[in-house]
């Protein structure tokens, strides 16, 4: 596999800049591989949920396309395989978000890794998220239950065309989730600033490289059954991965 050094330098020269010294920021990573924030953290996020576009932002319709497709016996078998999919190295270098980053893509980024900020991450000196170790589930056309979802997908969009239009053709599916191994959390502030971050611990190994009231920095090492923090999304009336 090849190691961060080497996807940085791929990841550079494909997107035409240069990143001395640094890990790439999430915006080029992102870019990089066509991939976005997820607008929320759940350990029940499945590939195929559908989710709506509004020009800004994503929000989830709480649907999975399995649902419009199976019943009985056959969706709790599809599901227990979509849960089932393993998750494999995503070669994309470490990356992290920033003060700026987090917060342009909103002060709620955090919580997609179970981290919580009690205060207004402006009022930091120094702020970032740092991340390792990404792994990408997918739905491929080659193994289950992606041939069977194909399968019955083609017949739906024939059969239920009403259903198909108005939930699902101008809508995307998660075609891919991303998962972090770990993240390391940075914060500096002036003393006395109200600032602080916590977090969940189940499933979450913590390691408190620094605590005083100025300085931060921990590192969340997540096991168990995790939350993506990011997907790679594909227009209803475009998935057709056979």
């Amino acid at each position: 596999m090849e190691n961060n050094k080497e996807l940085t330098e791929l990841l550079a020269l494909d997107l035409g800049i240069n990143i001395v010294n640094r890990r790439p920021y999430a915006k080029e990573v992102f870019k990089w591989q066509d991939m976005d924030l997820l607008p929320h953290s759940s350990t029940d996020t499945l590939l195929c949920e559908i989710f709506e576009w509004n020009g800004r932002n994503w929000r989830t319709t709480g649907n999975n396309l399995i649902g419009y497709l199976f019943s009985g016996d056959e969706l709790n078998t599809v599901k227990n395989q979509l849960i089932s999919i393993p998750k494999n190295p995503a070669l994309i270098p470490d990356f992290e978000f920033n003060k700026e980053s987090m917060i342009e893509y909103g002060f709620s980024l955090p919580s997609l890794f179970n981290i919580g900020i009690n205060g207004n991450i402006k009022n930091a000196k120094d702020f970032s998220v740092k991340v390792n170790g990404v792994t990408k589930s997918r739905i491929t056309n080659i193994d289950s239950p992606g041939i069977e979802i194909l399968k019955n997908y083609s017949s739906f969009t024939q059969n239920k065309t009403k259903t198909y239009r108005k939930n699902i053709k101008f809508n995307y599916l998660s075609t891919s989730l991303f998962y972090a191994e770990s993240v390391e959390i940075f914060l500096e502030k002036e003393s006395g600033v109200g600032l602080d971050v916590s977090f969940q611990t189940k499933d979450v190994e913590v390691d408190a490289k620094i605590d005083t009231d100025t300085q931060k920095h921990f590192v969340l090492k997540y096991s168990g059954n995790q939350a993506p923090f990011a997907a790679k999304f594909t227009k209803g009336k475009d998935f057709n991965i056979m």
